[in-house]
This record gives structure tokens, C-alpha cells and sequence, in this order.
């Protein structure tokens, strides 16, 4: 009698048990589905972030390189311009200093001219003819200062953009075309010619005939 009780207490136990224990892992098992439905959608949220974030970082690369084309041009741009304003300025100089000394020049030429021609012989001609060309030297000094040179044609080949032929000179001495004589002096103004030379260019001939005047020839600046 007492057996039966106790397996009575037994199954009686194990009936409230197990209803129990399945409500436990049912339970568990929801938990489980919804912490996974919870990261699914974290991950979700997570790569719709990643997402958007490298969307921004895109399109700020992109105006990045536009605002540095647009930089890059601009520069470039300025410097053409102050290569061009840099190189007017030069040449507006150039041509200034140019017209200016060429003014000054005839001055340099009469200079020349009573120096070879005129031959003191007093005392007091002497001490003009030495207070002139005292001058002379500082006007030609000043020129040296600004870039001035003279040319030395004589004897070289006749160049159109350097000298001009005024006169040709039968002769078999030298080769047609050699320049013979500088009779009016010409200059350079650092690398550029100032004032071309007025020549006498060798002729082909015997030599014994008169001089010839010559056409100006065409020169190039």
C-alpha cells in the first residue's frame, strides 16, 4: 500500500515536471529566434550604415577632385597671365629704351665724325678737342652701362639682318658679298640690333672700276 503510494507521488511529480520543463525550452527557444532576428536586423542597420557612409566619402572624393581641377586651372591660368603681362612689360621696356637711345645716337656719330676730322693745332684747340671727347667717353660709357655694343662688320659675311648695303665695291680681293667698309656704325642693345650698320659690300670684278651706290636691302628687325 504504501509502494503504491509513492509511485502515485512519483508519476504525479513527473506529470508537473515536464510541463514545466517544455514551457522552459520553449521559451528558450523564442528568446533564441528573437536574439537572432534582433542581430539580423543590427547587421542590417549596420551595412545600410557602412552603406551610406562610403556614398558620402564618395561623393566628397569627387568634389575634392573638382575643387582641385578647378585650382589646378586657375593656377595655371595665372601663370600664363603673369608670364604674358611679365614678358609685355619687358618689351615695352625694351622698345622705350630703344626709341630713346636711338635719339642719341647721331649725337654718338658727330662725335665720331669731328674726332677723326678735325686736328687741332693750337693749344686752345687742343683743350676744346679734349673737353668734347671727354664727353664723348661719358656718353658712350653711359651706353655701355645700358646694354649698348657696337658691330664689327668689317670683314665678315654681308647678313641682311644685321647691316644694310649702301654701296658695292667691284673687286677680286675678296668674296662677293664680304663687307668691306662700315661707314655708318651700327649697334646691338643687349642681344637685338639697335640700328643697322650702313655697309660697302665687295662686287665681283676687276677691282679698278669706281664705287657703285647699292639698293638698300631688305632686313629683317
Amino acid at each position: 500500500m504504501a509502494s503504491d503510494t509513492t509511485a502515485a507521488q512519483t508519476n504525479l511529480h513527473e506529470e508537473v515536471t515536464e510541463p514545466a520543463e517544455r514551457q522552459a525550452a520553449a521559451q528558450s527557444n523564442v528568446e533564441t529566434v528573437m536574439t537572432g532576428e534582433e542581430n539580423t536586423a543590427a547587421e542590417a542597420e549596420s551595412q545600410a550604415a557602412l552603406s551610406e557612409l562610403a556614398k558620402q566619402v564618395e561623393s566628397l572624393r569627387t568634389a575634392l577632385e573638382e575643387r582641385n581641377g578647378q585650382y589646378m586651372r586657375i593656377a595655371a591660368d595665372f601663370e600664363n597671365f603673369r608670364k604674358r603681362t611679365t614678358k609685355e612689360k619687358e618689351e615695352l621696356e625694351h622698345q622705350v629704351k630703344s626709341s630713346t637711345i636711338a635719339e642719341l645716337l647721331p649725337i654718338v656719330d658727330n662725335f665720331e665724325r669731328a674726332r677723326a676730322h678735325l686736328k687741332p693745332e693750337t693749344e686752345a684747340e687742343i683743350n676744346i678737342h679734349r673737353s668734347y671727347q671727354s664727353v664723348y667717353r661719358q656718353m658712350v660709357d653711359a651706353l655701355k652701362r645700358l646694354g649698348v655694343s657696337v658691330m664689327r662688320p668689317e670683314g665678315t659675311e654681308f647678313d641682311p639682318n644685321l647691316h644694310e648695303a649702301v654701296m658695292r665695291q667691284p673687286t677680286d680681293e675678296h668674296p662677293e658679298g664680304t663687307v668691306l667698309e662700315e661707314l655708318v656704325r651700327g649697334y646691338f642693345l643687349g642681344d637685338r640690333v639697335l640700328r643697322h650698320a650702313m655697309v660697302k659690300v665687295a662686287a665681283p670684278g676687276s677691282g679698278t672700276e669706281e664705287d657703285s651706290p647699292s639698293p638698300p636691302a631688305e632686313s629683317e628687325s
